[in-house]
């Protein structure tokens, strides 16, 4: 069997995909990823040995591109989705099956080409949130706020139908003429599907049974990584007592050098020395002091049992990463699903939910005199132990037994 794995979005869109395919790999299956050509998932792919289709443009390229104003989503969700139409049919060749991630736009061309071409599609959610649920609210989109007269969970999903209608309603219909299919009038729940995969760990966040979906979750699905420690950090942990980490991943954000100096200045109020991950933010050191150390793509896996606390945005990877290594975090959330994994980390009292997106030196202060205790340190010791490591194979094998009849 022959599987397409489309996403388009950033490396916490591309690093789950990479972990199914090496996992379908090793239940006999072939498994193709089509992602966004930046140099970090191309090399991600060629460390992990999937094969790699290109799509239509790096993901930092596009965000520099879509991100000019005036910002006009529905427009740009037209461009995307066509964009990924081609590339996406053209990586499909042969594939008996098609799982698709990421951005709206490019889930709607995927399950167009997979339509279109009589082949199974899935859809793969990385975060409960975004799932229709009465137990939660949607999170709502840029321009469309919740009407202040919604206030139930049910009404508020009712209406975001209608929002991912106005958002991608457009983009979706517009695909799928393209390949001769007839329009839909919910672009949610046809690209969602009826079973979707939420490949998320169910200790940090279960999902709760409701009729408005049905989801099969299967846990996070982790890339194992045996990559070394480079050699300079490697010495500078070696060198002195565990550090704290700093990083914010994928994330721009708009104070970003103010949020590494003031990480860097509440560990040392602490007496700790600091990792500070680079990330997409370029994130620089304040100064030259020998207690801070600065690393660009680095595995977590080996990083973060060796610092005493990590402070970070709270993507779902480096959520479920930290919570495995049993490592204190400090989630300072941005955007979308990651106030809700910091309230999670919060309530499983494993580390603590910043207040809001923009750290400073007094916030971090009193975030660490909470996270650096030996109560949290344990309780996350006591969470880490049961923190699952097989979703990505657990979700490979309900695929080829789901779908493995339809391509014989």
């Amino acid at each position: 069997m022959r599987v397409l794995l489309t996403t388009y979005g950033s490396r916490g869109d591309t690093e789950p995909m990479a972990a199914l395919a090496v996992a379908l790999r090793a239940l006999g299956a072939e498994a193709v990823v089509c992602a966004p050509p930046d140099q970090e998932f191309i090399d991600l792919l060629d460390r992990a040995g999937v094969p790699f289709a290109p799509a239509f443009m790096g993901v930092r390229e596009w965000i520099a591109v879509a991100g000019k104003p005036p910002l006009d989503l529905p427009k740009r969700a037209v461009e995307m989705a066509f964009a990924q139409l081609g590339v996406i049919a053209r990586a499909a060749e042969g594939c008996d099956l098609i799982v698709g991630t990421g951005l709206m736009p490019s889930c709607a061309a995927s399950q167009a080409v997979a339509e279109q071409r009589g082949v199974p599609y899935a859809q793969a959610i990385f975060c409960p949130l975004l799932l229709p649920s009465g137990h939660h609210a949607p999170f709502p989109y840029p321009g469309y706020p919740h009407p202040p007269e919604l206030t139930d969970n049910r009404t508020l999903w009712d209406h975001n139908i209608g929002v991912m209608n106005a958002l991608f309603g457009e983009a979706m219909n517009g695909v799928r003429a393209a390949v001769g299919l007839r329009p839909v009038d919910n672009a949610r729940d046809h690209v969602f599907t009826n079973h979707p995969l939420l490949a998320s760990d169910p200790v940090l966040w279960p999902w709760a049974p409701t009729d408005l979906c049905d989801p099969v979750q299967t846990g996070a699905w982790i890339l194992p990584d045996d990559r070394p420690l480079p050699g300079g950090l490697e010495a500078f942990l070696q060198a002195g007592p565990p550090p704290v980490y700093v990083g914010f991943g994928s994330m721009g954000m708009a104070a970003s050098q103010d949020a590494a100096r003031a990480g860097v200045a509440a560990a040392r109020i602490h007496g700790r020395r600091v990792v500070l991950a680079r990330g997409w933010a370029d994130f620089a050191l304040p100064d030259e002091g020998d207690d801070c150390f600065a690393v660009g793509d680095v595995n977590q896996q080996a990083l973060f049992p060796r610092v005493v606390a990590a402070v970070h945005h709270g993507g779902a990877g480096t959520t479920v990463a930290a919570a495995r290594a049993a490592t204190p975090q400090i989630i300072v959330p941005q955007v979308v699903d990651q106030p809700y994994w910091a309230a999670r980390v919060a309530e499983r009292g494993i580390g603590v939910a910043h207040d809001g997106p923009t750290p400073t030196v007094e916030s971090l202060t009193a975030a660490l005199a909470t996270a650096l205790t030996p109560t949290v340190r344990t309780r996350a010791t006591e969470v880490a132990g049961t923190i699952r490591d097989d979703g990505a194979t657990v979700a490979a094998s309900w695929l080829l037994d789901r779908f493995s009849r339809t391509a014989n």
